[in-house]
C-alpha cells in the first residue's frame, strides 16, 4: 500500500464506510432529498431562464440584503436551490448530489436540512450586517452589495462539506475547503466569498457544541456506569 492510498484510507475511510453500505442496500433510495434537491434545482434554472419564468423565480427564492427582513427570510428556503445564473448550472447540480447525498446518508435528512438552512441563513444575515458595517470595516461591504442575491446552494454545499469533514475526520479536506474559501475572499473580494466565509463559522460553531454535547454524554455515561469518564 503506497503512501497516497494510506492517507486517503486515513482521511476518507470512516465517511466511506458510513456511505458504502446504504448505498449497496438500497442505490438510490438511499439519498432521496438528495435527488429531488437536484431535480428541484434543476427545474428553477430551467424556468429562470425563460422570459415568462425569470421574474417568477426572483420573486419566490432572489435573496438581496435590500429586501425587507421578513421577504428575506420567507424566500431563503427556495433560495437554496436558485443557481447563480453565471457559473454552470452542472456545476451546481453535481455539488449538490454529491454533498447533500453524503450529509442525507451520513447525518440524515432533517440534520442535512437544517444544517444546509443554517449556513445559507448566515450568508444572507451577513450580508445585511456587512452593509451596516461598511467598507471602512474589515468585516463590510459596500452598499452596492445590497443588490446582490445572496449565493444560493453554494453556501449549503460548502457548509454541509465542512460539517461532514469535521464529523468524520477528514480534517484535511474540511481545511482545504475553508482554504480554497479563505483564497477566493482574498483574490476575488465579492458578496459571495465572505457568505461562504460566513457560512464556515456558523458551521464551525454548530461542531464545537456538537463536540461539547457528545463530551457531556459521554461523562454522564461514565458516571453513571461507577466508572471514570475515558479522557479524550
Amino acid at each position: 500500500m503506497n503512501t497516497l492510498t494510506r492517507w486517503a484510507r486515513a482521511e476518507w475511510g470512516l465517511l466511506y464506510v458510513a456511505v458504502r453500505e446504504p448505498l449497496l442496500e438500497r442505490g438510490w433510495r438511499a439519498a432521496p432529498m438528495a435527488l429531488g434537491a437536484v431535480c428541484l434545482t434543476a427545474v428553477l434554472h430551467f424556468v429562470h431562464n425563460q422570459s415568462w419564468g425569470y421574474q417568477l423565480v426572483q420573486n419566490l427564492g432572489a435573496v438581496r440584503a435590500e429586501d425587507p427582513l421578513r421577504l428575506a427570510l420567507l424566500r431563503t428556503p427556495l433560495s437554496l436551490f436558485v443557481p447563480a445564473l453565471d457559473l454552470p448550472v452542472w456545476g451546481a447540480l453535481v455539488q449538490i448530489l454529491l454533498v447533500f447525498g453524503i450529509a442525507e446518508i451520513c447525518l440524515g435528512r432533517w440534520r442535512t436540512l437544517a444544517l444546509a438552512y443554517a449556513a445559507t441563513l448566515a450568508g444572507t444575515l451577513y450580508a445585511r450586517a456587512g452593509i451596516w458595517l461598511g467598507p471602512d470595516s474589515p468585516l463590510g461591504l459596500p452598499g452596492s452589495d445590497a443588490h446582490v442575491v445572496d449565493t444560493g446552494p453554494s453556501a449549503a454545499v460548502v457548509g454541509l462539506a465542512v460539517f461532514l469533514g469535521w464529523r468524520y475526520s477528514a480534517y484535511v479536506t474540511a481545511g482545504g475547503v475553508i482554504a480554497a474559501m479563505v483564497v477566493e475572499v482574498v483574490l476575488k473580494e465579492n458578496l459571495a466569498g465572505k457568505e461562504h466565509l460566513a457560512a464556515i463559522a456558523v458551521v464551525l460553531v454548530l461542531c464545537g457544541v456538537s463536540a461539547l454535547r457528545h463530551r457531556r454524554s459521554r461523562a454522564r455515561a461514565g458516571s453513571s456506569s461507577g466508572l471514570p469518564p475515558i479522557q479524550s
